[in-house]
């Protein structure tokens, strides 16, 4: 099969494959417009679903025109933060993980699996626990903890070159290593926990506007340079050699490209804790409909991780109800068995 050489595409992406008797483009389209109806779907009964069901022309009623009633407290101070932050968690650690599935060239890359979650979860427990006076620097703190915890695996996993079975293997050390230090953390400092337990698996509980005013900021920025780094993945993708010979310094992109991801994975962390299983298992269903070509990945990514992650969070808390389950509970039902399948199919 011919590859592109202009490096706008992947070798599989020509126009002429249909789907279903569609050609490829309008698939994407399609695809991408029911990515979009399932993301609406999912806000929109992450909002109506609870312990008191609002319908859903009650909800449209308090969303368009708000008043003092009880109702419209629940919905205002109570499910819409909550499920914003649910869709930007899900958008952020989706397009982590596409990112990071790209630059290690490694379908099993995750944020969660190889580490890079548990060095931002280490710092921003660290953070909270020791200088609880400095809170507000969760985020920029998890982000270089996350940045140290990749550096570490690409130290541990170069060996003339860089080996996705070695880079899985690293990352699974890396996590344990960090992992430990979270729970030595818990254990000394146990009089000071409080939601530190909840970071451990992930959960959108009590979840308010200024989480929502913590995160936005990074997701938008993060959702904009993944966008802009599509073309740079597309040529990674063919690797090392190709791109380098296409003119791309393949190491200070690979860097750059993991910044990215380690910003939307620790933003996530540091609002949510450590959510497992989003940057698997969503770029996978994305890429599996959508092919390879991240012009449409990114996008058809952050719209399914907002549908994946605010319809779990809706099942955690109904399901078992008055109980609330944390969503990073419902993520690992669903994530081990998809991340064991792949491990299956590619070593």
């Amino acid at each position: 099969m011919s590859r592109q050489t202009d490096g706008s595409r992947l070798p599989d992406l020509s126009e002429e494959v249909t789907r279903f008797g569609f050609r490829r483009g309008t698939w994407r389209a399609v695809m991408l417009l029911l990515f979009a109806i399932l993301a609406v779907a999912g806000l929109f009964l992450s909002i109506a679903k609870g312990a008191a069901d609002i319908t859903p022309g009650q909800v449209w009623q308090i969303l368009m025109n708000p008043q003092a009633t009880p109702q419209d407290q629940i919905i205002w101070n109570i499910r819409l933060p909550r499920t914003i932050v649910g869709a930007l968690v899900g958008v952020n650690l989706a397009l982590s993980g596409a990112i990071l599935q790209a630059i290690m060239r490694n379908p099993l890359a995750d944020p969660h699996i190889i580490g890079i979650s548990s060095g931002a979860g280490l710092s921003g427990i660290a953070t909270m626990i020791l200088f609880p006076a400095l809170e507000y620097l969760v985020t920029p703190v998890a982000f270089c903890g996350a940045m140290a915890a990749a550096v570490a695996i690409y130290i541990l996993a170069w060996k003339n070159g860089i080996k996705p079975v070695r880079i899985i293997l690293a990352g699974v050390a890396v996590s344990a290593f960090l992992s430990a230090g979270i729970s030595g953390l818990l254990i000394f400092y146990s009089d000071r926990v409080n939601g530190a337990l909840l970071w451990m698996v992930g959960g959108l509980a009590a979840r308010s506007w200024p989480h929502v005013a913590i995160i936005a900021p990074y997701a938008a920025v993060g959702f904009v340079l993944a966008l802009c780094s599509a073309h740079y993945l597309n040529i990674l993708a063919l690797g090392d050699d190709m791109a380098k010979g296409l003119g791309v310094h393949v190491e200070v992109t690979r860097v750059l490209l993991t910044a990215v991801a380690a910003l939307l994975a620790a933003s996530a962390v540091s609002v949510v804790g450590l959510l497992g299983f989003v940057g698997l298992v969503v770029p996978h269903m994305a890429r599996l409909i959508l092919g390879s070509d991240y012009r449409y990945l990114v996008p058809g990514a952050a719209l399914l991780g907002i549908a994946i992650v605010t319809l779990s969070d809706t099942f955690a808390r109904t399901v078992f109800a008055p109980v609330e389950l944390p969503v990073g509970i419902i993520m690992a039902l669903i994530g081990a068995p998809f991340f064991l399948f792949l491990l299956r199919r590619e070593i």
